[in-house]
């Protein structure tokens, strides 16, 4: 077997508008996310982006994101739509 880790993010949340990248001691909240996910040591972690901002932030932190369309209703929607997009074998 060969897990992966899904982290879906999107900026419209509507309780915290943007909350992927809310500043936690100086690092965007998505990265504190998908490194405790790298951290866990059970595969390889990567963030479904609803919205190329996360991508570029994950970038710029090391890690990997699939952009996603961020119409999609769901943060299960979202994981499906990574694990279904094609991939270059790029990091985002």
């Amino acid at each position: 077997m060969n897990p992966i880790l899904l982290i879906p993010a999107r900026m419209a949340s509507t309780r915290l508008p943007g909350k992927p990248l809310a500043d936690i001691a100086g690092q965007p909240m998505i990265v504190r996310v998908w490194r405790q996910a790298v951290a866990a040591g059970l595969g390889p972690a990567v963030v479904a982006a609803g919205e190329q901002e996360i991508v570029t932030a994950m970038a710029k932190a090391g890690g990997r994101a699939v952009l996603t369309d961020p119409g999609l209703p769901s943060g299960s929607d979202r994981i499906y739509a990574a694990l279904t997009t094609p991939r270059s074998g790029r990091r985002a």
